[in-house]
């Protein structure tokens, strides 16, 4: 049984799982689902098309799923979906697609949006994603599995960010951050490999060393970078860790990789 306060606003047609509990001040759409569990614990918005997994918990003063920052949205009801056991923190704001972008925003399952963190039209997050504080996606913006965003970052449209990669603190993001690949400064380099997290999800020393000599060779100096990717996909074919970082960069996109600074250290 669902559990409302009587000062929540809750649309008789939104559709509600077991045990949803609806705090003070919360409105609830009627194109809204609510799965099993879900928590809205006060002064919370949900709007538009939206679907919010099992176990998510939404905090106060996020907003989720009102019309998308983008001039040419007129109202069609594109949707916003959001997986299992999520949790969005005080101010988070998340909105739907547009008909351009696909008509469709996706969070995938348990990821962490942390305090005033924005994650705008037609993104697309992987699961177990980390957003920091006042963490920012434009539009368009895709992010692997696992990767983590640090507070304060801002992330171009249409950039791609690789599974278990990390984004430093206060970083603008205009290119494409590899696979496991560690990137920081006012306009993000590539700085390494994510190795601390790497490290902290079980990866293997023989993953972790064929990821370093692979990143070594991808980013050295010699040769152009499609011979690199000829080089390394014969060293390191049969080590999938490596050939996601070769597949990612293969791979048509919008925005350049970012590359490093200085040197390919890893």
């Amino acid at each position: 049984m669902s559990r409302i306060h009587p000062t929540a606003i809750v649309d008789p047609k939104a559709r509600l799982g077991e045990n949803v509990a609806i705090g003070p001040f919360c409105t609830v759409g009627g194109d809204v689902s609510l799965g099993d569990n879900v928590e809205l614990v006060s002064h919370v918005v949900v709007a538009g098309h939206t679907e919010v997994g099992a176990n998510t918990r939404v905090f106060p003063f996020a907003t989720v799923g009102l019309p998308p920052q983008d001039l040419k949205y007129k109202g069609e009801p594109t949707r916003l979906t959001i997986g299992r056991d999520v949790i969005i923190r005080e101010h988070a704001t998340l909105h739907p697609g547009t008909a351009g972008g696909g008509g469709l925003t996706v969070v995938g399952d348990g990821c962490l949006l942390m305090v005033g963190c924005h994650v705008a039209h037609d993104c697309k997050l992987g699961n177990k994603v980390i957003l920091t504080n006042n963490a920012t996606l434009g539009g368009h913006v895709h992010v692997g599995d696992h990767a983590m965003m640090g507070g304060l970052s801002a992330v171009h449209q249409f950039v791609r960010i690789g599974q278990h990669a990390m984004v430093g603190g206060m970083t603008g993001v205009e290119g494409d951050v590899i696979p496991y690949g560690l990137v920081m400064g006012d306009r993000a380099r590539l700085a390494g490999l994510n190795l601390v997290g790497l490290k902290r999800r079980g990866f293997s020393r023989d993953e972790i060393h064929s990821l370093r000599a692979a990143y070594r060779m991808l980013f050295a100096a010699e040769g152009t970078l499609a011979e690199r990717l000829d080089d390394v996909t014969e060293l390191f074919g049969k080590m999938s860790v490596v050939m996601d970082i070769v597949e990612f960069i293969r791979a048509d996109a919008n925005r350049p990789i970012c590359q490093p600074k200085n040197g390919a250290a890893a």
